[in-house]
């Protein structure tokens, strides 16, 4: 009963943080540059510990030499880290990504699948990249958890997770199935413009009122 009770409270918490956030960012969508889900997927993958703007500059070159599944899987590791290098852990992502135009190649005909079970099955694709390409190249509801989702949702009392699966789930069961894609992308423009990490503009959000984050900076006066 209390489970339920508590439920019920976070999806009235959650309608009304839907309903602001609407009105802040009537349009959203991914900032990843990308021309077809592929690139999607590549670009995503390069974004773990890296911002969207560095991915973008690094992409705008790669995507230049090397164009499709065919294309990464030919090339070498270490002509792929040249390229990607700016991204951080460049070594790792360079690999993941040739065994991943590698497996596209075999299983799907080098083809992006349209699950979340095909996707997260592909090397370096995770449940927050899989739901990144789902939901902007084939408009397929899922809750992506970034580190912005992540600390956001846990600041408005959305969650008291830390772990990004635990998270995404808590989420779908207060937010209606139909929002999830829009949801995820508001959290994250919020969380770059207001809602920040270590200095987050708590004098300034228009979520002011709803949130219970202890180390919240009170307004002036």
């Amino acid at each position: 009963m209390a489970k339920k009770k508590v439920l019920i409270e976070n999806k009235a918490q959650a309608l009304k943080i839907q309903r602001i956030l609407k009105k802040t960012y009537p349009e959203v969508k991914t900032q990843l540059r990308h021309a077809n889900p592929f690139q999607l997927l590549v670009a995503t993958i390069l974004s773990a510990q890296c911002t969207d703007k560095q991915v973008n500059s690094v992409t705008t070159e790669l995507f230049k030499r090397l164009k499709t599944p065919q294309d990464f899987a030919g090339a070498s590791n270490e002509t792929i880290e040249e390229l990607i290098r700016p991204t951080g852990y460049f070594r790792n992502k360079a690999k993941n990504i040739k065994n991943c135009s590698k497996s596209l190649l075999e299983k799907y005909d080098g083809q992006v699948p349209r699950t979340l079970n095909e996707l997260v099955k592909l090397p370096g694709v995770g449940r927050k990249t899989a739901n990144v390409v789902l939901g902007s190249v084939f408009k397929i509801p899922g809750i992506v958890v970034d580190t912005h989702v992540a600390r956001i949702s846990k600041r408005l009392g959305l969650t008291k997770s830390d772990n990004p699966v635990k998270i995404e789930y808590d989420l779908m069961e207060i937010i209606p199935r139909e929002n999830w894609n829009l949801f995820s992308l508001q959290l994250i423009y919020f969380g770059r413009a207001i809602c920040k990490a270590r200095k987050p503009l708590c004098p300034t959000c228009p979520l002011y009122d709803l949130c219970d984050f202890p180390d919240k900076i009170s307004k002036p006066g």
